[in-house]
């Protein structure tokens, strides 16, 4: 870069990627910081835009991988405790060590989630140019971000693919459980006045992700529904004995709540892929639209005006 950014540009820059640290809880700060900067910092409106990108797509990237990693962990601990023999001081041993290493494991993975968003802020409070492993130098080439020309109005980032990064960002972000609808809903409020198209994504995204919200908590509300009533009709006290009528009621509402809760929580990453592949889409200069929330978010949205998306990358 040809000088420091100035210290608004900076302090804009550390909190975008400090707020990776809440985990989903501050996915907000970047897009606030992008719409603060935009048009005025192409450093500190990069840097946002950044921060957006690994809490989002670095964020499903992470969780995935951890997830794997934790079923190997999981499985590896029950192949030992299957074969610590019959000893009760072996099997104490066995279990007391793997107990400790998955909570070890589990702490290494939160470190390195937040080991980048760290080093990130160190770099930008001393006013140099980080980027993110991967995705940093993709997105700079994908915004036209030149360093060597921060303060220069004729080269502002691509608007439109701004605009389209934000929005499959908050597509990205349906696999963070309830905060990732911070993600549209800010961008909505934000910018949804100047861009129509940014306006119906965050819109559509919003509506998808709140009916994901509903079905996981609708497969915990029938699941305790189903717990009540069995508690109910087989008495919470006595013997649990199902010998009448209501205690096997009881137990049959039970098994077709814990059923159909099974069921509901098992479409939820079906859910989570669409979502994925609606942000690649968006990224790929598709106008996407979800199934029936998107015709509907559309109309909505528009306010009877014809929707013109931004120009494919």
């Amino acid at each position: 870069m040809n000088g420091k950014p100035d210290t608004q540009d900076r302090i804009w820059a550390v909190i975008a990627h400090l707020s990776a640290v809440a985990f989903g809880m501050g996915i907000l700060l970047p897009i606030v910081g992008w719409s603060e900067q935009r048009r005025k910092s192409n450093y500190a409106a990069f840097h946002c835009l950044q921060a957006l990108g690994y809490q989002s797509l670095g964020y499903t990237v992470w969780f995935l991988l951890s997830l794997l990693l934790m079923i190997a962990v999981i499985f590896a601990m029950a192949v030992s405790l299957g074969n610590a023999g019959e000893s009760i001081g072996d099997l104490d041993a066995a279990t007391g060590f793997w107990m400790i290493a998955l909570f070890v494991v589990m702490l290494v993975l939160i470190g390195l989630y937040a080991l980048f968003p760290v080093i990130a802020a160190i770099a930008c409070a001393l006013g140099r140019d980080f980027r993110y492993p991967v995705m940093g130098d993709r997105l700079a080439r994908y915004l036209e971000y030149d360093p060597s020309r921060a303060g220069d109005e004729r080269a502002w980032l691509i608007e439109d693919h701004e605009d389209r990064w934000v929005a499959a960002m908050g597509h990205f972000s349906v696999i963070i459980a309830l905060w990732g609808m911070l993600a549209p809903l800010t961008a909505w409020i934000l910018q949804g006045k100047r861009a129509l198209f940014l306006k119906f994504q965050s819109i559509q995204t919003l509506v998808y992700q709140g009916l994901v919200a509903l079905l996981v908590f609708g497969a915990g509300f029938v699941y305790m529904f189903g717990f009540v009533v069995f508690l109910a009709l087989t008495g919470f006290e006595g013997d649990p004995s199902l010998d009448s009528p209501s205690r096997m009621v009881g137990l049959v509402v039970l098994m077709i709540s814990m059923l159909v809760a099974a069921l509901t929580v098992l479409m939820v990453p079906f859910f989570h892929i669409l979502g994925q592949w609606a942000g690649y889409r968006v990224l790929k200069g598709d106008d996407f639209r979800y199934p029936v929330i998107g015709r509907l978010a559309e109309k909505w949205a528009a306010n009877n005006v014809m929707l013109t998306p931004p120009d494919a990358p």
